[in-house]
């Protein structure tokens, strides 16, 4: 299947998308074409500005605060264990975290907080589907694919402030009951 893609400017720096022959998003990466690549398998891929206009118009409202939720077609390659993850991910509203463990528990794997944060960090659609809302359970930003510095300021863009995530309901009780 050919792909299309563009990259555009951010306050994240450098963001691209690609997109399949029927206009839904296949991967989504900060950096240029090398970092698109890494996100998934790519076949034959042109640039192609002109198909790109509408994820690029609605990244960049996300980015002047004009945009809190995508309304672009979606395909994501990968398990059916990864898309109920990822399906997961897009429920986390604006503003808002939730940790590897609340996600497992709401999937029904309340045991399974690593194979939630393996699938958080193989999701191919970054910001779109929004993998930057998952913390640790004590509130620590933990990894990204594109670094804590660029998770911290999605964060921030959407009003948790850097080094402050606000905690999905429950965390805090939970470390509480841990300190008692």
């Amino acid at each position: 299947m050919k792909h299309h893609y563009d990259t555009f400017s951010t306050p994240a720096g450098s963001f691209s998308a690609a997109i399949n022959d029927d206009g839904a998003v296949v991967a989504t990466a900060f950096g240029g074409l090398a970092a698109l690549r890494r996100r998934f398998n790519a076949g034959e891929i042109s640039r192609s500005p002109a198909r790109l206009a509408r994820v690029r118009r609605e990244v960049r409202q996300f980015f002047t605060g004009r945009r809190r939720s995508f309304d672009l077609p979606l395909a994501p390659d990968g398990t059916t264990f990864q898309r109920r993850v990822w399906t997961a991910l897009q429920r986390i509203p604006y503003g808002a975290t939730r940790s590897y463990g609340e996600l497992a528990a709401k999937l029904g794997h309340p045991r399974a907080a690593r194979a939630v944060g393996r699938a958080n960090a193989t999701n191919p659609i970054c910001l779109l589907i929004p993998c930057h809302r998952v913390i640790g359970r004590d509130g620590s930003l933990t990894g990204f694919a594109f670094g804590e510095k660029i998770k911290a300021l999605l964060l921030a863009r959407e009003g948790v402030p850097a080094g402050k995530p606000q905690r999905a309901k429950g965390n805090a009780a939970t470390k509480a009951r841990r300190r008692a």
